[in-house]
């Protein structure tokens, strides 16, 4: 169904492109074809490799985390929006928000747990099976108060573009049903989403008076066998919140999105060892799409949370040598943090893909 291995599209551990990017990158491919075959018939001017190679410089060169081009738009970003735009959170569809309380210690039972997530993958099958396009998001938050004793709080939220379907209540109570199984379930209307009223350094403070930071959870090693939420957040000091967009694809995108990847992978990658893995990976995706099953776009976040800006950077440093503890990769989102924490509430669910870069 959705797995870490390559192969399998995750855009949030493969540094996928926004929508933007990919339109770039798929006009500089166009016309970076053009100028090559036009060489065939007559030499075009010098300057037109250079424009081809410094856009595509820009938008795969990496220094860190992010493109080039990334990294300026992070930066225009900054300077441009000083809170999280108030369409970010509110794309036009319907929505459903429920609290979820799984049985009390499915999360640290192996064999619950994996039963929590087959569960979990067979109502994305359903969701990704009702349409032809993409575009519904599957939003999942849970949130640690820290204090005499920690209180945790599971939400789910489903998000159907407008247009997209002609009856999108048919999905939502499917998938309701199909949520009641993981435990109990109950309608939800969330709270309004907090107001950024200060910057700082990779923090943002909230109307609330607390402070957050947000960080993209870019990798966790495959032998964590499922059981993120209890590593980040179980037995921690601070205030934290977990949340994962799952975007399904229908069949027939996941079937072609299997099929270019495949062959990317065969027509440049040149270490044997990284060839013979995807190859690995993309027997098994085949595997699983000729069972039905189809691929997900998935993007995970992490937020700590604060009293002042001391204590949410003192959280930070300890969430990241949590996840250094456990070889998970964090990207902190420097220069996004007054939109990033909008991505573990139930909010998150109805925000545009490409919102956080």
């Amino acid at each position: 169904m959705y797995s870490l291995t390559p192969g399998y599209r995750i855009p949030a551990l493969q540094r996928g492109l926004s929508p933007a990017e990919i339109l770039l990158t798929k006009a500089n491919a166009g016309v970076g074809s053009a100028v090559l075959m036009s060489a065939l018939l007559s030499p075009p001017p010098v300057w037109t490799f250079g424009a081809v190679g410094a856009a595509a410089a820009l938008l795969n060169v990496a220094p860190g985390p992010r493109s080039i081009a990334r990294w300026a738009a992070v930066g225009y970003r900054h300077l441009r929006e000083r809170t999280a735009p108030g369409a970010m959170g509110g794309q036009p569809g319907a929505t459903s928000t429920w609290a979820l309380y799984p049985q009390h210690g499915t999360m640290q039972d192996p064999q619950r747990r994996a039963a929590f997530h087959q569960a979990f993958a067979r109502a994305l099958e359903f969701t990704a099976g009702q349409v032809r396009t993409t575009g519904i998001q599957v939003h999942v938050t849970h949130h640690a108060a820290v204090g005499e004793a920690t209180a945790h709080t599971q939400t789910i939220s489903v998000h159907v573009p407008k247009r997209l379907i002609s009856q999108p209540a048919r999905i939502l109570d499917t998938l309701e049903g199909e949520f009641a199984r993981l435990g109990a379930l109950t309608p939800l209307t969330p709270e309004p989403i907090p107001v950024v009223t200060e910057r700082g350094p990779g923090w943002a403070g909230l109307d609330d008076g607390r402070f957050a930071v947000t960080a993209r959870i870019t990798a966790w090693p495959q032998e964590s066998d499922g059981d993120l939420m209890p590593r980040l957040l179980l037995g921690q000091d601070s205030d934290r919140s977990l949340a994962v967009l799952y975007r399904p694809l229908p069949a027939g995108q996941s079937r072609r999105s299997a099929m270019w990847q495949s062959a990317a992978a065969d027509a440049f990658t040149t270490d044997k060892v990284k060839a013979a893995a995807h190859e690995a990976a993309s027997g098994s995706t085949h595997g699983a799409l000729v069972q039905g099953a189809t691929l997900v776009d998935l993007d995970a976040y992490l937020t700590v949370w604060g009293d002042s800006p001391e204590a949410v950077t003192d959280a930070r440093w300890q969430a990241s040598l949590t996840a250094d503890r456990h070889r998970i990769h964090l990207d902190w989102l420097p220069g996004q943090q007054h939109r990033a924490h909008l991505m573990t509430t139930p909010h998150g669910a109805s925000t545009r893909k490409g919102a956080i870069l």
